[in-house]
């Protein structure tokens, strides 16, 4: 019947969603193995600011319009296609978009290459006469910027593993770029004049690899095609009339990121360095949860759309957002807690030292407060992109980045680069707040029963969460001074603590893990 359909539906996307994190964790074990071997190797250095910049302006523009835009517009299309048509329509949208994706990422890499110096100028003037800070982060741009041309495309071919539901295989794949970067500092680095340069070749080697590593599954779907070119293909055209307002409504966060960049290179030296760190945190539990659900739901949000299944459109973002609460109030709790434990087990060795870690925790913990919103705008968004409604999460996306840089611009005075990550934070409860109104007035979502009790059962047991972590966590010197097996299994065990004690109260509230399972059952 339709209620056992539902269920059976909901825990495809809870086994896929669950697929998608675990690959997810291992890229995330892997990144901060990755930030690790950066921080004792390179710690926080101007040669590491102008690498993490260099690298950051391919990455923003991947996420911006390949992860970004470019997916959130393609994959509703393709399943679109895949749901009403035929699979040789399906190859022929493919290979069209594949021609003109990689026709204009060519373009744009020749673009960036040639015009280094302006990009470091706008995303990082703070480092204009600063020495060798300047021409060395030039350099590096234009090594990491072909990765762009290379992820996207690597993106391209995870949208339609991700549409037949293959979503393991898209998954893995940062996880070759931990590895490379891994590898260029271990082996790479030590045959540079300047060792840091050695992290923008192993950026590039890793775009290479990741593309390449998806072929295989493109070739056993029947997917795999040759680029082709025609104007005025109507999914394509489709495809690309979405693309650009998309690029507003679904990396606003990145924007936000950039932004404090940018500010932050005006900052003391090591700035850029603290919020990446702190963001890298960040992006843990943001990956393994919050992207890992994004990726899941856009596709069964799409199929549904296409299908006209209202009901279950709305369930799904129901079981999506409870999911969201439960998971991203006590990550956040447990982050800003655990803020120095985290920092200094992790990244306080050789040359990242104490007053390293505290100015990182600093913006560490005004990130982890904007958790819910950066995890609640990867939930709301695909209800719009499913759809094909580009502006409504454009409008709301412009409100946001501006607010955002009123409170950059606000809070960098008193807080310096802590005020930035808050300002982040806050503008991203901004967006998620105005998609959710947005959602609610249209009524394209509507909240099933049982939301009351089961926000308060997640919030009481992630205060009982809190009290044990602050109870046992211990000073920041006795961090600090520590061995790092004592630090290692300490912060184990506080991991262990606060864990138990969350779904132990949970438990005793009367709250059954299957109440996640479905759309409704949490009451």
């Amino acid at each position: 019947d339709g209620a056992s359909g539902r269920r059976l539906a909901t825990r495809r996307m809870l086994k896929s969603s669950l697929t998608v994190g675990l690959n997810t964790l291992a890229s995330r074990i892997l990144g901060l193995v990755r930030d690790v071997v950066i921080a004792t190797s390179f710690g926080a250095s101007a040669g590491i600011d102008a690498f993490l910049v260099a690298f950051r302006i391919p990455n923003f523009l991947r996420r911006l319009f390949a992860e970004g835009a470019f997916s959130q517009a393609f994959v509703p299309v393709l399943s679109e296609y895949k749901t009403t048509r035929g699979h040789e329509d399906v190859r022929n949208l493919a290979a069209h978009v594949f021609g003109a994706l990689g026709g204009a990422l060519f373009l744009v890499t020749l673009i960036g290459v040639v015009g280094a110096p302006v990009l470091v100028t706008i995303f990082a003037p703070g480092f204009i006469g600063e020495g060798e800070k300047f021409p060395l982060t030039v350099e590096m741009v234009r090594i990491t910027f072909p990765y762009l041309l290379f992820v996207s495309l690597t993106s391209f071919a995870g949208g339609m593993l991700n549409t037949y539901g293959r979503f393991g295989v898209p998954a893995f794949t940062p996880v070759l770029l931990n590895l490379s970067l891994i590898g260029a500092a271990f082996w790479l680095a030590p045959r540079f004049s300047q060792p840091v340069v050695a992290l923008a070749w192993g950026v590039l080697i890793a775009g290479v690899i990741q593309l390449a590593f998806q072929i295989p599954f493109l070739y056993q779907l029947r997917l795999l095609v040759a680029p082709r070119f025609k104007r005025g293909h109507e999914g394509v055209a489709r495809v690309f009339k979405l693309i650009l307002p998309a690029v507003f409504g679904v990396s606003v966060s990145q924007i936000n990121l950039l932004v404090d960049t940018l500010i932050a290179s005006f900052l003391v030296t090591g700035s850029v360095t603290w919020l990446y760190y702190s963001d890298r945190l960040l992006e843990f539990p943001l990956g393994v949860f919050g992207i890992a659900l994004a990726t899941v739901i856009l596709p069964n949000l799409s199929r549904q759309h296409a299908e006209g299944s209202t009901e279950d459109f709305s369930n799904t973002i129901d079981w999506a957002l409870r999911l969201t609460l439960a998971i991203a109030i006590p990550a956040a709790l447990g982050l800003a807690v655990l803020a120095v434990p985290l920092l200094t087990t992790l990244f306080q060795y050789r040359a990242f030292g104490p007053g390293d870690v505290h100015m990182a925790s600093l913006s560490l913990m005004a990130y982890s407060l904007g958790l819910a919103g950066f995890i609640g705008i990867k939930i709301l968004a695909p209800g719009f992109y499913a759809r094909q409604d580009m502006r409504t999460p454009v409008r709301i996306a412009v409100v946001a980045m501006l607010s955002n840089i009123v409170l950059n611009l606000t809070l960098v005075v008193p807080l310096a680069h802590a005020g930035l990550a808050l300002a982040t934070s806050l503008s991203a409860f901004i967006n998620a707040g105005l998609l959710y109104r947005a959602l609610r007035r249209d009524g394209i979502y509507r909240p099933r029963a049982g939301w009351l009790g089961f926000g308060l059962r997640v919030l009481l047991a992630s205060l009982a969460m809190l009290a044990a972590l602050l109870w046992f966590k211990g000073d920041p010197d006795g961090w600090f001074a520590a061995e790092l097996g004592e630090r290692i299994s300490r912060l184990a065990l506080l991991i262990v603590l606060g864990v138990m004690s969350y779904f132990g109260v949970l438990a005793a509230l009367g709250m059954k893990v299957r109440a996640l399972l479905g759309p409704g059952r949490a009451g």
